[in-house]
């Protein structure tokens, strides 16, 4: 196979080619000039090559470009809650996708699509087994439902529109958009449908089309299958076997029996029922107040040793990290969670709010419990942060900035705990990154004699790819039990 083709022999056209080519070099050059520099001259040639890539067919390129205009505002503009880590994320997707893009890679995944596909899905039947609130940086806000079939297969309805969150908020109790169906998502999150002439996307996002037709079922309680599969197995275990999520879309819920070890700021510390099982960290999406759900986990925060089952999305850029959606109480435990019959045995944290009487008689929430014992956290504690340091110096202050901070110290004194730490590879790459940074080759006249940018963005680009690999390496490993346990 030819090198840069796809699997099945499919490659670009010329057009897509070339717009992919002349994004990749304007990336390169807008990363080389860095926040300080990237003004409205690098935003205006961005926004050329993302057009470019329209006209082309290549969404998803056009869309990465556009994330990192946006980033480079609100970092010029110094825009409350932005962060250099998202803006650093922001390049790596931008100049990877445009580098396999212009090698000719024609695969679907990279190229993208304007629109949500939605395919016939036949009949269905599903259940529904929480709901989560949308809130989203852009102004939109809303709910989304996860579902579950027979067969274990997932699928969720969403209704997000602009609103904020006042939408979020009352999205939650809005009625289910679906064939007729006479549900909001509340009772949706408790019960389910069978649906005929469903659509879904491939996502496993329910459409709701001219030709579909629901009717409400009864729902089952999380001791009941489909839905007790979710917690039968170890999470470390469930994640290492599940298959690999695509890049940009958000990981497969995951289910978990833990017990309460207490609070830890805002977030919540548990540790799963199993020898040998990590500390967990439960950390919620959006922790806005107005939304229930902060207020959940430092309720549940007062009552350690209380058990639970968690269901959430695991959390793959910080160690043993969940985002909770939902809790029940565990089968069989006497010290668990007490609720209402209508609840059907678990609490949406984002919506519902848990009270004392949720609580197991005699269990006390007041005085307030100490912080609890984060324990060692091998993703802060890895010298890892040098090499995330060098790249995001390298997007606040562009090259400039990465060649300058090399000068600082000798290359076996910065990166010296890399290799000790046997992260040789990531050793390799940044003192590559810094060295290229600091390449400035010059003729006889005094000019540049290779003012192309390209070496440096590759070089950046293969540092922060590895960098990425290295750190979600480290986030999985932190799920695994003790080795003697």
């Amino acid at each position: 196979m030819p090198a840069g083709r796809s699997a099945t022999g499919a490659s670009l056209t010329e057009a897509q080619r070339r717009a992919a080519v002349g994004l990749w070099r304007v990336a390169a050059e807008a990363l080389a000039a860095g926040v300080t520099a990237g003004g409205a001259v690098v935003q205006a040639e961005l926004l050329r090559a993302a057009h470019t890539a329209r006209l082309a067919g290549l969404p998803r390129a056009e869309a990465a470009a556009l994330r990192v205009v946006r980033g480079l505002r609100a970092a010029r503009g110094q825009q409350a809650g932005q962060r250099l880590g998202a803006l650093t994320e922001a390049f790596r997707e931008l100049l990877r996708t445009a580098a396999l893009l212009a090698a000719d890679r024609a695969d679907p995944a990279l190229t993208g699509t304007a629109r949500r596909a939605y395919a016939p899905g036949g009949s269905l039947q599903v259940y529904g087994l929480c709901r989560e609130p949308v809130l989203s940086a852009t102004g939109y806000g809303g709910v989304v439902t996860h579902l579950l079939a027979p067969d274990g297969a997932a699928y969720s309805l969403s209704d997000v529109r602009p609103g904020g969150l006042a939408r979020a908020r009352g999205a939650g109790t809005a009625s289910v958009a679906l064939g007729g169906a006479v549900l909001d998502h509340a009772g949706l999150a408790r019960g389910g449908l069978r649906i005929v002439g469903a659509t879904v996307s491939p996502e496993g996002r329910l459409g709701a089309g001219r030709g579909v037709k629901a009717t409400p079922l009864r729902g089952i309680p999380w001791t009941d299958e489909p839905a007790a599969a979710l917690f039968a197995r170890p999470a470390a275990e469930a994640l290492a076997d599940r298959p690999a999520d695509p890049e940009d879309a958000e990981p497969a819920l995951l289910g978990c029996e833990v017990a309460v070890v207490g609070a830890a700021g805002e977030h919540l510390l548990v540790r799963e029922l199993r020898p040998g099982a990590p500390l967990l960290r439960l950390r919620p999406a959006h922790p806005h107040p107005e939304l229930a759900r902060t207020a959940n986990l430092r309720r549940l925060g007062s009552y350690p040793g209380l058990r639970l089952r968690v269901l959430g999305r695991p959390d793959l850029d910080r160690a043993a990290t969940l985002s909770p959606l939902a809790v029940g109480p565990v089968p069989g435990a006497e010290y668990t969670l007490r609720l209402p019959e209508e609840w059907l045995g678990r609490a949406d944290l984002g919506y519902d709010r848990l009270q004392g009487v949720h609580f197991p008689p005699g269990a006390a929430a007041e005085p307030a419990p100490e912080p609890a014992p984060t324990g060692p956290d091998p993703l802060a504690d890895s010298p890892l942060w040098r090499v995330r340091r060098l790249l995001e110096t390298g997007v606040a202050g562009g090259r400039r900035a990465v060649a300058e901070a090399a000068r600082g110290a000798e290359p076996l004194a910065a990166y010296g705990p890399l290799r000790r730490a046997g992260l040789t590879g990531a050793a390799e790459l940044a003192a590559a990154l810094a060295a290229e940074a600091d390449r400035r080759p010059r003729d006889g006249f005094g000019r540049l004699a290779d003012p192309s940018a390209e070496g440096y963005a590759h070089a950046w680009l293969s540092a922060a790819t590895h960098l990425a690999a290295a750190e979600r390496s480290l986030v999985s490993a932190s799920w695994a039990p003790a080795p003697d346990a």
